[in-house]
Formats: C-alpha cells, structure tokens, sequence
C-alpha cells in the first residue's frame, strides 16, 4: 500500500499529542484516574508511546505494528475518558458534551488506524 498524506497526518498527530505530555503534563495529571498508582510516569510513559508510534507510522516495516499500538492505546485511554464521565472534578472543567463526544471520537480514531493495516 502507498501510504497517503492522511497516514503521515495522523503520525505527525500522535508525535505532537506526546510531546505534549512532557511540554504540559499538569494537564494530563489533572485528567489521569486517581486510582492508577504513579501517575506522573504513566503520563510520560503515553506520552514516549504516542511518539514512538507516531514515528513509526512513517516508515513501511513499523507502520502496521505501530498501527496495532495505536488501536491498543487508544482502547486503554477509554479508561481516562469515562473517569473523566465519574464526576464532575474528574472531568477537570470540561463541558459535559465534550467529554461524551470524546467517547465516540475515540473509535473514530481506531477505525481510521484500522484503516491502514494490511489485514
């Protein structure tokens, strides 16, 4: 398969959703269930994850693994998404509609790495 400008799109995405992690993570901290033990780690530890699978959308031999990744990390961060849903401090100032339109948006966004892989 040729990859298309969408394929890098989507790289470029998840390079710039993980740096955002080490740029801004009192963001991603304010957001994180507080039932998950070290949640600084865990908030660098997506953020390297979404880096490395963004990167590694662009090249032929990773792309279909990274893929794999991106569908399996999507469906972990459903967890953040309905505990930001469990209260109204957990959903951290956020408009009610957003977080919910958040949950379908999730499945988009496997769908569209689905999308690429060879299957």
């Amino acid at each position: 398969m040729i990859n298309t400008w969408h394929l890098y799109a989507m790289g470029a995405l998840y390079i710039f959703a993980g740096i955002m992690h080490f740029m801004k993570p009192k963001m991603y901290l304010r957001i994180m269930p507080r039932y998950l033990p070290f949640q600084k780690p865990l908030v660098l530890l997506s953020g390297l994850a979404e880096i490395m699978l963004g990167i590694g959308l662009f090249f032929e031999t990773t792309k279909d693994i990274s893929l794999y990744g991106i569908i399996v990390m999507l469906a972990v961060f459903l967890l953040v998404h309905f505990y930001m849903l469990s209260s109204k401090k957990a959903g951290a100032g956020f408009p009610r509609w957003i977080l919910l339109l958040r949950l379908p948006l999730q499945f988009v966004l496997m769908y569209w790495a689905f999308f690429y892989l060879k299957v």
